[in-house]
């Protein structure tokens, strides 16, 4: 019984920042790959970040390269998502996704879901 929680959307202006959270609990959570999807208006939900169980490998989409950045704190069984540099065609739901590695570093996908927090950058 995975279970996952998004925190930090928003609505900002383009060029600024946001901080994703999202903390998981259930178990065997700290032994799983993590990662970020979003689903913008209209379109199917995309991989964004993910990170290893470990913390010592990150994968970012090339959308999202060079402003946004995946990290881990598996004490606080939680992943975070920095957002720089926020553009329009950020906007999106964002969800928060655990799983294999697999799942995560080789099919762009996750085994559990969080509910998704929304993020709407205004231009």
């Amino acid at each position: 019984q995975v279970q996952l929680v998004e925190s930090g959307g928003g609505s900002v202006q383009a060029g600024g920042s946001l901080r994703l959270a999202c903390v998981g609990s259930g178990r065997t959570l700290s032994r799983d790959d993590m990662g970020w999807f979003r689903q913008g208006p209209g379109k199917q939900r995309e991989f964004v970040a993910a990170i290893r169980w470990s913390g010592d490998s990150t994968k970012h989409a090339d959308a999202v390269k060079g402003r946004f950045t995946i990290s881990r704190d598996n004490a606080k069984s939680t992943v975070y998502l920095q957002m720089n540099n926020l553009r329009s065609e950020d906007t999106a739901v964002y969800y928060c996704g655990a799983g294999s590695a697999h799942s995560l570093a080789v099919l762009s996908t996750a085994d559990y879901w969080g509910q998704g927090t929304q993020v709407t950058v205004s231009s």
